[in-house]
């Protein structure tokens, strides 16, 4: 039997993921704080089957997949007072009425930062060390580099470009700290002693691009973000630079990059692109300068445990009276992922 003291809460994703956000010792965390029931699963608002849990609800645990919490929702679920989010940004997730209504809103985006960030620091490290062309030069010769060959390879000193101290950013930097490595940061959030303490040196975007020689991408998909590295600044990144977006597709033009790395110029390692995926007959997928990954650097596998712990630490938090750690305000939307 439930407590009195535990709120009414409901799973509202794609099943799918359910097993890998709540493994069984994270699942019976989270039953001795709330009345849940693991076998409902809600992926529409109005199906009838879920509408009497849903009326009795106060918590939703949310996760990708999960229907757009719009006015409709709310209707289903009017003792709603917390969405815990399992998975990153709650941009498109929350609607205007749920945020007019005051419900709380927390997101386990934190949690889903650290892979990324883990994911663009071995990137970093395997390009300053030219691994990818290595790669392809040896399948196709089957000999070792020459000294001759190798000689702007390494990365002691290697000079990289932050753009945006979101939580990858932040991470990232601190995961950059220990490597002989050059940091450059562009954030307008960011004072200059905020990022000398985060161990970079602060730039405007267009002196960031002509210094570095890897620029990695952890702004927010916002309008003043969108196409920011165009046509003329991904002109200003040297010939033979790397650009590494973990972020989101729409930050950079697509059609410019693409002439550049057909071009040859310049090399990249996305996970992310505009469209996604690309259509099949994109070159990129094919060109020996881009390392393109299907949108994995975020929290996969074993890595979704994570995310379901976070949700547990909150909901813990929330029936003790604490407020959340990772609350999501309506107003942080604007500058924020």
């Amino acid at each position: 039997m439930p407590s009195p003291q535990q709120p009414r809460a409901v799973f509202a994703m794609d099943p799918v993921h359910l097993p890998l956000l709540f493994p069984p010792p994270v699942m019976a965390r989270l039953r001795q704080t709330a009345d849940i029931d693991p076998a409902l699963v809600v992926q529409d608002f109005s199906d009838p089957a879920a509408a009497d849990t849903l009326a009795r609800a106060e918590v939703l645990i949310t996760g990708w997949g999960c229907p757009h919490l719009d006015a409709g929702a709310l209707a289903a679920a009017p003792g709603l007072r917390a969405v815990l989010h399992a998975a990153g940004s709650v941009r498109s997730l929350v609607g205007q009425a749920l945020w007019e209504r005051g419900v709380t809103v927390s997101s386990a985006v934190t949690g889903n930062a650290l892979p990324v960030a883990e994911y663009t620091l071995a990137m970093i490290l395997l390009a300053g060390k030219d691994t990818f062309d290595h790669r392809e030069r040896f399948r196709r010769t089957h000999a070792y580099p020459t000294p001759a060959e190798t000689a702007a390879t390494g990365n002691l000193g290697r000079r990289i470009g932050v753009i945006g101290a979101s939580r990858v950013g932040r991470r990232l930097l601190e995961l950059l700290r220990p490597f002989d490595l050059t940091v450059l940061l562009h954030d307008p959030y960011v004072s200059p002693a905020e990022a000398a303490a985060l161990g970079a040196e602060p730039l405007p975007l267009e002196d960031l691009l002509r210094h570095s020689d890897i620029v990695s991408l952890h702004a927010p998909d916002i309008p003043a973000t969108h196409h920011m590295l165009d046509r003329k600044r991904l002109a200003l990144i040297r010939d033979g630079g790397v650009l590494i977006n973990t972020a989101r597709g729409a930050l950079v033009d697509h059609e410019a990059l693409t002439d550049e790395l057909v071009s040859g110029r310049l090399s990249a390692i996305l996970d992310v692109t505009e469209p996604e995926p690309l259509p099949a007959g994109s070159p990129l997928y094919q060109l020996p300068n881009v390392f393109l990954t299907p949108h994995i650097a975020g929290s996969l596998g074993n890595e979704l445990e994570r995310l379901g712990r976070i949700v547990v630490e909150e909901l813990e938090r929330l029936v003790a009276g604490v407020a959340p750690v990772h609350r999501v305000l309506h107003a942080d939307l604007t500058r924020v992922a």
